[in-house]
């Protein structure tokens, strides 16, 4: 049976629907209730001259469109409001929307109200995008039909029209996508790990990791929780409805994936399958190893074959901007892990290589805490390059632990790190910090830095041949 037919379904033909928020998540909702017969309002508190392809497309769906502040007024004349992820749900229009008893969802609350097929929801302080994209690798290798989505790039409430019943749709969730969720249900829910991150916005971690734990919250006895048993921070999340599967670099686990003796061995049921070795898995660092895990558990609960999964492990490439190899420039490898927003997903990829990186770190603080780099900064770092608005915090509270430089700028700190390098040196962009205070998103800032290492090579190749020309005309 479908989800469409099991989930508590929704009738928007009439109702007044108000989508708050106008980036990709936003815009792709606004057109589906429009497109489903509601009366809907996009607003955004962005002002009108920079949204105006957006009102144009809007606009031309009957869309009506408020931009600037926030009315009250509006939020208030609403049957349903829906809020994208980017925009507080205790902001001050959407808690009195709700003392009116009006209802509040996420996107993808609303997109699992219309989705067919089995749903795989995914999400953890760091590994979600990694984790989801292996999955789906696995699921499309394996011959099954597969949807990703979510926070990883395509919004949930846009798959909509593509599921069917036979399809498994994996999608990568973010707490501020399940804090706003009521019905939602996946039939495999993966709660990867818990750390420190946007606590700008949740304020402390037991709001963070409920808001995390919502994905386990409707789950029945029908369905799975994969959930870490090396993560203490997760551990009292764990639910009581559902089967729970472990995964476990650590321990052998009576139910799920684990290692033994540098092999993934998978148990369910007092039954036992080896899957792969560790030295197949192409993809370096020790959180890496957890988030094939988490992945051959997940895809193995779907009932995917156990030698398809392992194949599909060893082809999988990795993810852009999650340790991503760049290029040598003149023997040193330059990585780019521009998706390390926060602290503890930088001391994962200082983790993964053996000394002397020379790190680039900063950007928009989420009010972390840098402290906690401290020792991993001494034991695998030569030097760290500070950029962005959070330079100083962080120049303060790992003062001590590395040389390191202020230098105010991505463009600028690559030129430094070609400067400095010798070989057996590593590059590694790091950040642990958020974009937004020079880049739109941290893909932008990954694809700049990539941008500016590559012309480094270009650079290098074309000396290099120069020299060479030179030395032959002699």
């Amino acid at each position: 049976m479908g989800r469409g037919v099991m989930a508590e379904s929704v009738e928007l033909k009439g109702k007044r629907v108000l989508v708050v928020g106008l980036a990709r998540t936003g815009v792709a909702t606004a057109l589906f209730c429009a497109a489903h017969g509601a009366r809907v309002t996009a607003a955004d508190s962005q002002p009108a001259e920079r949204l105006t392809d957006t009102l144009k497309k809007l606009q031309a769906a009957g869309i009506a469109c408020e931009t600037g502040s926030h009315s009250e007024e509006t939020f208030l004349a609403q049957d349903l409001i829906v809020v994208s992820p980017g925009v507080p749900a205790d902001s001050a229009p959407l808690l009195a929307a709700r003392a009116k008893g009006i209802t509040i969802w996420s996107e993808v609350e609303l997109a699992s109200r219309f989705l067919r097929g089995k749903l795989i929801g995914i999400t953890g302080a760091n590994g979600k995008t990694t984790t989801t994209s292996l999955v789906a690798h696995i699921l499309r290798s394996a011959g099954l039909p597969t949807i990703l989505a979510g926070n990883i790039g395509t919004p949930l409430i846009a798959c909509v029209d593509d599921s069917r019943d036979d399809t498994w749709t994996v999608a990568e969730l973010s707490s501020f996508q399940l804090e706003l969720t009521d019905k939602f249900r996946p039939d495999i829910a993966a709660f990867l790990n818990l750390s420190p991150d946007h606590l700008d916005r949740h304020h402390t971690m037991e709001a963070y990791g409920a808001a995390k734990a919502k994905i386990f919250a409707n789950q029945s006895a029908g369905d799975f929780a994969v959930v870490n048993a090396d993560d203490a921070a997760t551990l009292p999340h764990v639910p009581k409805g559902p089967a729970v599967y472990w995964f476990s670099r650590k321990e052998i686990v009576q139910q799920g994936a684990f290692l033994r003796d540098d092999e993934i061995v998978f148990r369910r049921d007092g039954q036992e399958q080896s899957i792969l070795r560790v030295e197949d898995i192409p993809l370096v660092g020790a959180h890496n190893l957890e988030n094939v895990l988490a992945a051959v558990a997940i895809t193995l609960l779907t009932g995917a074959r156990a030698g398809a999964v392992a194949s599909a492990v060893k082809t999988f490439a990795g993810v852009e901007h999650r340790l991503e190899f760049v290029a040598k420039v003149g023997g040193v490898p330059y990585y780019n892990d521009s998706k390390a927003t926060n602290v503890d997903a930088t001391q994962k990829a200082l983790e993964s290589f053996d000394g002397r990186v020379i790190v680039i770190l900063g950007g928009k603080d989420k009010d972390s805490d840098y402290r906690t780099l401290r020792k991993y900064l001494r034991h695998r770092a030569s030097r760290a390059l500070l950029i962005g608005a959070a330079a100083e915090k962080i120049a303060s509270q790992i003062a001590g632990s590395v040389a390191m430089e202020m230098v105010g700028t991505l463009d600028r700190a690559v030129e430094r790190a070609e400067q400095l390098a010798r070989p057996g040196d590593t590059i590694l962009l790091a950040p642990a910090c958020a974009s937004f205070d020079q880049f739109e998103n941290y893909e932008h800032r990954g694809r700049v830095f990539k941008d500016l290492v590559h012309k480094l090579a270009e650079h290098a190749s074309a000396v290099s041949q120069s020299a060479a020309r030179q030395q032959g005309g002699r």
